[in-house]
Parts: C-alpha cells; structure tokens; sequence
C-alpha cells in the first residue's frame, strides 16, 4: 500500500530514540520531510547526515517554552501534514512512593508540553482543513501498571485531552488519535526493567526476560513493528480514525477492548 507520504512535512518529537526514532526513519523512508525534537545533539546529527533534505533537527529540552518557539519558528511558511508527540516517562514508582514535587514534574514532562505543542499547530492545522495530531503513550492509559503510577495517571490525562479534542476537529478533516505501547525493547522499558530487579533480586536479563515470557506473543515489540501503524494512522487512509487509543502490545493487555 502505497501511504502518499512522500513530500509531505511531520513533527516527531523525542526523535532520537526508540519510537520517536523508527517513526522518523520510517517516514524519511517514505520520502517525508520530518523536523525532529530531542535534547541529545549527537543523535540529531546522525539523523541529520542519513537523511539529507528529509530531516531538520531542533535541539531542545520540549518542557521548555523557547523550545516550542523555536519549533515554531522552524515550521513557519512550511506545509505541514502531521505531528508525533513523543518522549520519555516520568521514574517507576508506586503511588505511595510518590510526592507532589513528582507529580509536579510529571505533569511537566507528559501532559503540559504536549497540550501546549498541540494548541500552537491547531490553527495551521484547521487553516489547511488537514492534519494528523497522534500521542505516543502507553498501555498503562488501559490498564494500570503497579510501578508507573506517575505514568497511568498523567497518560490518561493525555488521553481525555485527545478524546476531546477529536470531536472538536473531525469535521475539519483533522484526526487525533492515541497509540498505547505494550512493552517494547526500547530505552523506555529500561527503568520498568530496573525498578523490577530493585524490588525482587532478579538480574536485569532475568527480569527481562520474565516480563518478555509473560505477553501473550513471547517477545518485547520492536519499535520499527509500531513505526509501521504510527505512519498508517499519520497518512490520508487514516481519514475516518479519530478519537482512537490504539493498543501495540503482544495481547499483553487483559481487557476486552485492548
């Protein structure tokens, strides 16, 4: 199936890694120009020299309003079809174990930001009557995981605010959409992994390997397996999916309606 994303223009942020990274590669590959956010400069440049005039890298910390402005900035005068919100999780802790000042940060690190980003690019996106809005969270948004409380309830919040906004724009052919990761061998399962083996004695390839024999499909995901749903639901053929949280995750979640 041929997605049409060729010469199209895309936001990716947290595009230095894991999905953020097969998400942008991916798109490259089809031809798209993407500008990607992240805080690590090295990895930006990598990107930068594989993908000759597909990739504009911005460097930056997205908490930060001069971030998002120089983002702006960036995608000023530019057509622009579609944008990823993405990036790392708050700490692995329980909600006892929490503080306010964590969730304080939370709200920081996963809701604020992106709320933000989104309202700034709403009117280049109903302007155009076009426009592809898609959330990279987590499974936990469906069902909770016991170590990420900061992470199921800051997500979920994510969630609403796209659910909401959905059937604000549907008509104006702009779709929001959520993508709901099960485990991944990504970065982000790193402190998931950790947190386990601090609580239970296990080694980190112990651990890991516990929680890969535990999904449904025997294995961790691989960041390239949701890049290819991420770009479906980022294309024209997506047109009439809006409003959606979209499990990626083995069978992992329990649920009849992961």
């Amino acid at each position: 199936m041929d997605l049409n994303l060729a010469q199209q223009h895309f936001i990716v942020t947290g595009c230095s890694s894991g999905f953020g990274k097969a998400i942008t590669e991916a798109l490259c590959r089809e031809g798209a120009g993407v500008t990607g956010v992240a805080r690590k400069q090295d990895p930006l440049a990598r990107l930068h020299h594989q993908w000759p005039g597909h990739f504009t890298p911005i460097q930056g910390d997205l908490q930060k309003p001069e971030t998002l402005d120089r983002l702006m900035d960036t995608v000023a005068g530019k057509p622009l079809h579609g944008v990823v919100l993405n990036a790392g999780g708050p700490p692995a802790k329980t909600a006892s174990e929490t503080t306010v000042d964590d969730w304080d940060a939370a709200y920081r690190q996963v809701f604020r930001w992106k709320a933000d980003l989104t309202l700034r690019l709403l009117p280049r996106f109903t302007r155009a009557g076009y426009g592809r809005i898609l959330y990279i969270e987590s499974q936990s948004v469906k069902q909770p995981i016991p170590a990420l409380a900061l992470s199921n309830a800051m997500r979920a919040g994510v969630v609403g605010f796209a659910k909401s906004l959905s059937r604000d724009l549907a008509a104006g052919g702009v779709t929001v959409n959520v993508l709901a990761p099960g485990p991944h061998d990504t970065p982000a399962i790193e402190r998931v992994i950790t947190y386990r083996t601090e609580k239970t004695g296990e080694t980190y390839d112990e651990a890991k390997k516990a929680m890969a024999a535990a999904i449904p499909a025997g294995r961790f995901g691989t960041a390239e397996e949701m890049a290819g749903l991420a770009l479906w639901l980022l294309s024209e053929q997506a047109g009439f999916v809006t409003g959606q949280t979209v499990s990626h995750d083995g069978g992992n979640i329990g649920g009849l309606f992961g």
